[in-house]
């Protein structure tokens, strides 16, 4: 069978991909995709959508239990978890045909199947009704990742989960271990925590949330161990010995064993690159512990050859996939945009409370060099926050002291994920401490903290 021409072959259709091929369709090119699983990838389908809308209902549920301080009452609050997880599919399900559908607006072709890199330029799809040959100048890998698997503390989907197990849980955990305190790990145990779960968090790490700031990761953690969450720091789970209705543990930390039993685990240990059965190694590609290495502008090395998104290295971000899968599409285009800045990417956790942040904590700038000015600002002295009823929260904000930059923004507490944004776009448009300052913020709301700590690294906090 004749091979069919393209001028773009994307792989995978997940943020990274499907943005990258939509972006590609607008600037004329001739695009095809190949997706081995479904539309949307990871992101839709098993994280970021249906994570937020399981948080959603525990959020809604811990919400009920405080009724009476809002001088309303609810009797005997109660949850159904099957109809709480249908609920988050559903959302899932939705956004996932959404994006079927942006491909046909766009006039992209769609192929479900497994891609191959035969040769440059070449791509061969094994689909239901057998293998289809592809040809274009450019390939755009975004193929992403998947939950890493330590040995012996392997997801069986009975009594140890990965994220997709816990995403459709089968059962409500009684005493529940979560391995890992990233993001997926801290929001898992935030969810089944606030639904009544009895919870403990190892980290091999010192600290939970451990890409954060230091200051936010204490705060956080005070916050989690006073919902009733155990947090073991500079722990490592040695193994598990797995029964009928229970896991044993065996956690080692400053220097003992302890063994502990829970009746369900969440191994949130990281991720690896889907790298394999892609060719790569024929092409010469180099691979970087399960990543693809490429350069600023995500390419590999191989001429017309890209890679995006997970698959690419971190930050393991959705926003990131899809602006490096813009950024793609216009290069092949001609066009000449500029490389996406890893330390101007948010990263954003949905736990109870919120974190969100943005360029570099604390510590990094200063050993980068910067002499810094530092300013906070709590919650607790925020009138809009104080209404909401969640008094409990921080806004740290991080200047260069000879330049004014704004080198660092970093959040804890209700909706940061939403406010972060505000700093996000003052770095892109490289302002100052004096341009934040002079800025009016609206009354009454949440984002009057982000002017308040700006003022505070430079003396002039008002309301504290």
């Amino acid at each position: 069978m004749a091979a069919q021409n393209f001028d773009v072959i994307v792989i995978g259709a997940g943020p990274g991909g499907y943005v990258a091929a939509i972006r590609a369709a607008q600037l004329g090119q001739k695009v095809v995709i190949v997706e081995r699983e479904h539309m949307g990838g990871i992101c839709l389908n098993w994280g970021c959508i249906p994570t937020k809308a399981l948080l959603r209902s525990s959020e809604v549920f811990h919400l009920m239990h405080r009724a009476k301080e809002f001088g309303l009452s609810v009797e005997k609050p109660s949850f159904d978890l099957a109809a709480v997880v249908k609920r988050s599919r559903n959302v899932a399900g939705q956004l996932s045909s959404g994006i079927g559908h942006l491909m046909k607006k766009n006039k992209i072709t769609t192929i479900m199947g497994e891609a191959r890199i035969t040769a440059k330029g070449k791509v061969s799809v094994k689909t239901d009704k057998g293998e289809e040959q592809l040809e274009a100048k450019n390939i755009v890998l975004a193929t992403g990742a998947r939950a890493r698997n330590l040995p012996g503390l392997e997801a069986d989907g009975d009594r140890v989960w990965n994220y997709k197990h816990a995403l459709q849980a089968p059962r409500m955990p009684e005493k529940l271990l979560v391995i890992g305190s990233g993001a997926i790990g801290i929001e898992f145990a935030s969810f089944f925590n606030t639904m009544g779960a009895d919870t403990t968090v190892v980290e091999v790490m010192d600290r939970v949330l451990p890409v954060e700031d230091a200051e936010i990761s204490k705060f956080a953690k005070k916050q989690f161990e006073k919902q009733g969450m155990k947090i073991m720091e500079k722990s490592v789970v040695k193994q598990l010995d797995r029964a009928k209705d229970k896991v044993t543990a065996h956690i080692e930390s400053k220097g003992k064993v302890e063994k502990m039993e829970f009746d369900t685990v969440i191994s949130a240990v990281g991720i690896v690159g889907n790298v394999e059965n892609l060719g790569l190694e024929a092409l010469g590609v180099k691979i970087d512990r399960t990543h693809v290495v490429t350069d600023e502008y995500c390419r590999t090395g191989v001429d017309g050859l890209f890679a995006i998104g997970d698959i690419a290295g971190a930050p393991w971000l959705a926003h990131k996939a899809s602006h490096e899968g813009v950024m793609v599409a216009e290069l092949i285009a001609g066009k000449h945009p500029h490389p996406v800045k890893p330390e101007s990417i948010a990263g954003c956790t949905y736990c109870h409370p919120q974190v969100a942040s943005v360029g570099y904590t604390e510590a990094k700038a200063k050993e980068l060099g910067h002499d810094i000015k530092v300013g906070r600002f709590p919650f607790i002295g925020n009138g809009k926050a104080i209404a909401l009823g969640e008094p409990e929260g921080m806004v740290k904000t991080i200047f260069d002291a000879k330049t004014g930059e704004l080198l660092g923004a970093h959040m804890v507490g209700a909706e940061v994920t939403e406010l972060i944004q505000g700093y996000v776009v003052g770095r892109q448009l490289e302002t100052t401490e004096e341009d934040l300052m002079n800025t009016v913020f609206p009354h009454p709301t949440l984002s009057e903290m982000m002017h308040e700590s700006v003022l505070d690294a430079y003396g002039r906090v008002i309301h504290m």
